[in-house]
């Protein structure tokens, strides 16, 4: 079941992809289109402005001419392969071209009006913002649980981002419950356009909703940040894991038989299967203690975080870091292979603590800086709301 909560907005984007062909209606780009010969088309490979004017029984001075009085106000040149464009032409017998309309994006558009003196005018599409809560209980991943909602998968990875510290998506199980308030996108009140932003989210985590509501603490720079109900910070020192998405296939354990030289033998990591090429990312920020290759390691890199911690990260297919390099929290500084005393694609992450290697999934890690008390009222008076209709929503699915 979803619910939907439309509000509306003239919040303009910056980066669109548009539909191959523009949307008819009997009104549109500010024309009665019922009064024109309407064509719509998209620029083909080896089409220029001068090109497609020539193609509406416009000689050459014409044309040139045109270009002439429209130079301060369009550029001609930014004509691109695959843009869509519409030519409004008279209804008469000479079907004489009235306008030509242009879409450099599915926001925006330029007028260029043939009727009386040559003008050019710059528009963009009014952009509606809709929200939207959602629940319901996980049958797969969540970029599948999204698709059945026909939300964007994006939101995903953006919500991934947001647990990173919190939640590894990979022990989510089949039935865990969820909720997810959100805002979407939509030009002329139909297109749509993909999610504009997370308003408030929970997850079921070992028994437990951990919820996520964005507050911005310093309303200078306006950073979101995201906290749980208490007002206590999602971020931690550490990521959960040192792959955004993937597969754990072998955990720490005293005792456990190698998979390639067939002995029994301490593992001192846990091992995330991805395919090969899958970006690794440091869990903390810290210094390049070494990056290497050995036997059977294959390529790695250790990083140390402060005088407590450490990490490794093994069978690495390519390097990306050199030692004494600062790295920062979820940067890239390897991708996913073989190399090394491995069967398959694998990163083996292990750590350390005061010197002595230890199980990342059963340590608890230290948390970010708390909210400052003086912001706690408010948000308080912000959150309290939207965890209502979360949890009122999710009951439903109960």
């Amino acid at each position: 079941m979803v619910f939907a909560f439309v509000s509306c907005s003239d919040k303009p984007d910056e980066a669109f992809v548009a539909d191959a062909k523009p949307r008819m209606s009997k009104f549109d780009f500010g024309f009665k289109l019922n009064d024109f010969n309407v064509v719509n088309d998209t620029v083909k490979s080896g089409d220029t402005f001068g090109g497609i004017l020539g193609r509406q029984n416009l000689d050459t001075l014409k044309v040139y001419d045109i270009i002439e009085k429209i130079r301060d106000s369009f550029d001609v040149r930014q004509i691109r392969r695959g843009r869509p464009y519409t030519l409004l032409r008279g209804l008469g017998k000479t079907n004489k071209l009235q306008a030509f309309i242009y879409q450099p994006d599915q926001m925006n558009y330029y007028v260029i009006d043939l009727r009386d003196s040559i003008i050019v005018i710059k528009k963009t599409k009014p952009l509606t913002i809709k929200r939207r809560t959602i629940a319901g209980a996980l049958d797969g991943s969540l970029a599948e649980a999204l698709s059945k909602e026909k939300v964007d998968p994006e939101l995903a990875a953006r919500i991934a981002k947001v647990y990173a510290w919190t939640i590894d998506f990979f022990k989510l199980k089949k039935g865990d419950k969820f909720g997810i308030t959100f805002t979407e996108r939509y030009i002329n009140d139909t297109v749509y356009d993909g999610v504009d932003s997370l308003q408030a989210a929970f997850f079921e985590y070992k028994g437990k909703n951990i919820y996520a509501f964005p507050f911005a603490t310093n309303p200078t720079s306006g950073k979101l940040e995201y906290y749980d109900e208490d007002g206590k910070p999602l971020k931690n020192f550490f990521l959960k894991a040192p792959l955004k998405f993937s597969k754990i296939t072998s955990r720490f354990s005293a005792r456990r038989l190698h998979p390639v030289q067939g002995i029994w033998k301490a593992h001192k990591g846990t091992d995330y299967a991805a395919p090969t090429g899958t970006p690794i990312l440091s869990t903390a920020a810290g210094v390049v203690e070494a990056a290497g290759y050995t036997t059977g390691n294959g390529n790695f890199v250790k990083v140390k975080h402060n005088k407590v911690y450490s990490t490794q990260y093994l069978h690495m297919s390519k390097i990306l870091v050199r030692r004494g390099q600062r790295v920062t929290q979820g940067q890239v500084i390897g991708k996913v292979g073989s190399t090394g005393l491995a069967t398959g694609p694998h990163v083996c992450y292990r750590f350390w603590k005061n010197g002595v290697q230890v199980d990342a999934l059963r340590l608890k890690l230290p948390n970010a800086e708390p909210m400052d008390k003086k912001y706690k009222a408010q948000f308080m008076t912000m959150m309290q709301p939207l965890k209502r209709e979360l949890d009122s929503v999710a009951a439903l699915h109960k």
